[in-house]
């Protein structure tokens, strides 16, 4: 039986790593981005968007279980931002919705708006949507104005519930960054899994602009977690304190993670190189693994080596961490149990899609498909 610090340990991993595949999958809504940018013709349009129209449901799944594992394991931390910046995940909740009316309605008989009205909403999900989960990703560093009481009870202290995040340059810039690592991979994946040389022809210069700005906020991004103030908690007496640079002294406690780190970086960079160089079909493969890695790793730091993951501007003392917003031992214990089934749903995820790639799409493909999107 293991101790209730371990389970608690196993979960942020366990949470860390499904966010990890979330973001990766996000190539999706950055593929949507790029509709008019890569597709000149509206046949052009109706094979990226059935080209990814084949994975929507994947991120989509990636999505649900992420916030259900955090529900399940860290149900304060699900009541404290959920229940308190409700207005941040109301509008993420609203660029979702329309994003499956679009794929549903937009080729259907007699459509009322036009395919351009749809093809905005998949604009917006893919722009509005993944800015406005990194907007909230980056409260997890900057911290959210909300109070905990003795019985575990929250509100928040300012009227406009989660919205305030937008005036943190920190939390604008990791949204821009998801933004432009999304649209990357989405352009990418085209280059993978769509066979038009009309449209894989733009791709790369798609690919080197879009890189060269996410590469920028990227680095401000590490920066920022390296060398500004952290929060750390007394495992003892459970007191939350200010700590200068603390997750670079997290990277140095725990060395496996800085060269974990390292070689997602290394990953991605070789991605981005072989695709734009070499226009190698295999460049996304390579992008996601590092976008993974390096995803997960920045999640870890968060919630390991006695890290506040989520810091209170309103009052200190009820900032979050995994030991004091988990599930009791009992409920963590038979979780883990269940989450034996997760590989399960990768290995559903990985199957599903080698069935859909065996051969790269065509025009001719998604024009005798009476079911396209």
């Amino acid at each position: 039986m293991f101790d209730l610090l371990t389970l608690q340990q196993y979960w942020w991993f366990l949470v860390s790593v499904i966010g990890a595949l979330f973001v990766f999958m996000t190539f999706v809504q950055g593929g949507q981005t790029l509709l008019y940018t890569l597709g000149q013709t509206e046949d052009e349009r109706d094979l990226l968007v059935n080209s990814l129209g084949r994975k929507w449901e994947l991120s989509f799944t990636m999505l649900v279980m992420f916030g259900g594992a955090l529900f399940a394991a860290f149900p304060l931390f699900y009541a404290v931002s959920f229940g308190g910046a409700y207005y941040v995940w109301m509008a993420i909740l609203f660029c979702f919705i329309i994003q499956a009316v679009a794929y549903e309605y937009r080729k259907k008989p007699d459509n009322l708006y036009g395919e351009r009205f749809y093809e905005i909403f998949l604009y917006i999900n893919g722009s509005l949507g993944i800015f406005l989960i990194g907007v909230a990703l980056g409260t997890l560093f900057t911290g959210g104005n909300f109070v905990v009481n003795d019985l575990h009870l929250s509100h928040w202290t300012v009227q406009s519930y989660g919205l305030e995040a937008l005036l943190n340059p920190f939390n604008v810039v990791f949204g821009l960054m998801l933004v432009f690592l999304a649209r990357v991979q989405g352009a990418l994946y085209f280059f993978n899994n769509v066979a038009e040389n009309s449209i894989t022809s733009r791709i790369k210069k798609v690919v080197l602009t879009n890189f060269i700005l996410f590469l920028v906020l990227f680095l401000f991004v590490v920066g920022y977690i390296l060398f500004a103030n952290g929060y750390r908690y007394d495992p003892s007496t459970g007191v939350v304190s200010v700590e200068r640079m603390k997750f670079l002294h997290s990277f140095m406690d725990m060395p496996v993670l800085l060269a974990a780190l390292l070689a997602g970086v290394a990953s991605l960079l070789y991605g981005v190189y072989i695709g734009i160089v070499k226009q190698a079909r295999k460049a996304i493969w390579f992008t996601g693994i590092g976008t993974i890695v390096t995803v997960t790793v920045v999640m870890l730091i968060l919630g390991w080596d006695n890290s506040v993951y989520y810091p209170s501007l309103a009052d200190l003392q009820s900032s979050l961490t995994i030991v004091n917003s988990s599930g009791s031992h009992y409920t963590l214990s038979v979780m883990s149990v269940v989450s034996l089934l997760v590989p399960v749903v990768l290995l559903y995820i990985f199957f599903v899609w080698r069935s859909m790639d065996k051969t790269q799409m065509t025009i001719d493909e998604v024009k005798s498909d009476s079911h396209h999107y």
